[in-house]
């Protein structure tokens, strides 16, 4: 069907403003967003409401892949190393050998009670071993589950960094598929720990390198700022993959090393990724459900529903206590990063590998794991907060609470100020500034971290100052002042 090219950009831009609409119906009901995106594409396709005709897979391959390098690097930007230093050990053992453990147990299931071959069943299981951080944090956003630190933490670095280990298993098995007598054990083991181990280190470098030369490039334009990003970003994964390393794992690196740094429009490119990761979603999702023939999926609902509570209530457990056995974390909070298990882009990404290899049984393959992830997502994400009550692992929430003192205590001269790098105060510290004594500067927010500012406090760009003042009018002439000291800081206090 050769239709004219606005009309694909009409389908483009309704599709995507409905998943944006989508996460609001989604979320009120405790049900990742990703859901609705794959729904959509469903009514879109071929034998859905639209009847957009779409079958090739290699193009969805190709569409994940970029789409996943965004995913990931924006997991990584919005991982803060602080939080996960305590867990890091905890974290690593979960993302490697937690993967491995689910991928073979779901795999002895898949091969020894469903008779399903055994290289299928071993795919099957590498392919939704991994866990997706959308998906957990979406549904702990919306429904206001509150953890302890230290468990959320784990849980962010868990699902954060396992897709790398779901990649490298799902591709190595495949290779073994398309040429059984090319590779060893002993080459499967060297070439796991040469990927990672690049992977890491190469994450790491690229990672300590971007933040320095955005602090030198001196670009006018900060649009170059974020062209100059993304093309890091591909050089990353290129030359990573290239060279024989783990491109994912690099990008995740990297971005969890990029925001441990100072750098100049580091708030507005975390920003701007976090938008970005949102369209790859909706990009991959919809490119996945156009993909999926529904009247196909009835001939495998039955096994890969088997199979998701296999994963569940076994295949899951199991490999969260054996990797966690020499560890004191408690039973309870074993059994909730159990529950805590949900597959989301990854597994459905990996899952049109299998066609680019040409593997016989790809389209079950395909439907299986696209079952199992919505399977997950509908079970474990509608029950994840009654079983963090039920666990007794829930804090309580009091966010409710101070909202409802904003309003009633707060005065209506409290402001937020946000600076950049040519804000008149940046590099100065408190004691400096020109300022008249009713006129306060209550908090400081930098790094997602808040501290109340002393005399010795110097301010950098970025930073977002909670100022308060008795009088509006003067509150805004000190605003300008911090903003541009140049043309007011010749004012005495009195004239303020």
């Amino acid at each position: 069907m050769n239709l004219p090219l606005e009309i694909y950009a009409i389908f483009a831009g309704f599709i995507i403003i409905l998943s944006v609409f989508a996460s609001k119906i989604s979320e009120k009901f405790g049900i990742p967003v990703l859901v609705g995106f794959l729904f959509i594409g469903m009514l879109a396709g071929s034998e859905g409401l639209l009847g957009i005709s779409f079958n090739d897979p290699k193009l969805a391959q190709t569409i994940g892949t970029i789409a996943l390098v965004f995913i990931l690097f924006t997991g990584g930007l919005d991982t803060l190393y602080k939080s996960i230093k305590p867990v890091l050990k905890e974290g690593l053992i979960l993302a490697t050998v937690g993967v491995f453990l689910t991928a073979i147990i779901t795999a002895a299931f898949a091969h020894y009670f469903l008779n399903i071959p055994l290289f299928d069943s071993l795919l099957i299981g590498a392919i939704v071993s991994s866990t997706d951080a959308a998906a957990v944090f979406a549904i702990f956003r919306a429904k206001s589950i509150n953890v302890s630190p230290k468990l959320k933490s784990l849980l962010e670095l868990e699902s954060g960094s396992n897709d790398p280990m779901a990649i490298f298993l799902t591709i190595s098995i495949l290779q073994i598929i398309a040429m059984p007598e090319a590779i060893s054990i002993k080459e499967w083991i060297v070439d796991f720990f040469l990927q990672f181990i690049l992977g890491a280190l190469l994450g790491y470098v690229f990672g300590i390198l971007m933040p320095r030369i955005f602090n030198r490039l001196n670009l006018d334009h900060y649009g170059l700022y974020v062209v100059f990003s993304i093309a890091w970003l591909w050089l990353i994964f290129g030359l990573t993959s290239l060279v024989g390393g783990n491109g994912f794992l690099a990008v995740y690196i990297a971005g969890i090393v990029i925001n441990s740094r100072k750098f100049v429009h580091k708030n507005n490119l975390i920003a701007f990724y976090d938008g970005v990761s949102w369209l790859m979603q909706i990009f991959v999702f919809v490119t996945l459900g156009l993909l999926v023939n529904p009247s196909e999926l009835q001939y495998t609902a039955f096994p890969a529903l088997l199979i998701a509570l296999w994963i569940m209530v076994i295949a899951r457990p199991a490999s969260i206590f054996i990797s966690l056995i020499f560890n004191k974390i408690g039973l309870r909070e074993k059994v909730f990063i159990s529950w805590v298990g949900l597959r989301g882009a990854v597994p459905i990404i990996l899952a049109t590998y299998p066609f680019i290899y040409d593997v016989k049984n790809a389209l079950l393959i395909f439907n299986v794991v696209f079952f199992i992830v919505l399977f997950s997502i509908i079970i474990q994400g509608t029950s994840l907060a009654p079983v963090s009550r039920w666990l007794k692992v829930a804090l309580p929430n009091i966010e409710d609470k101070t909202r409802e003192l904003n309003s009633a205590l707060l005065p209506q001269t409290l402001k937020e100020f946000s600076l950049d790098e040519k804000s008149y105060i940046v590099d100065k510290n408190l004691s400096e500034l020109n300022i008249p004594d009713n006129f306060f500067i209550l908090l400081v927010k930098r790094d997602n971290r808040y501290f109340k500012p002393t005399g010795t406090t110097v301010f950098s760009s970025n930073d977002t100052l909670v100022v308060q003042c008795e009088d509006v009018n003067k509150l805004n002439v000190v605003l300008k002042y911090l903003s541009f000291g140049e043309s007011l800081g010749n004012k005495k206090r009195e004239e303020f």
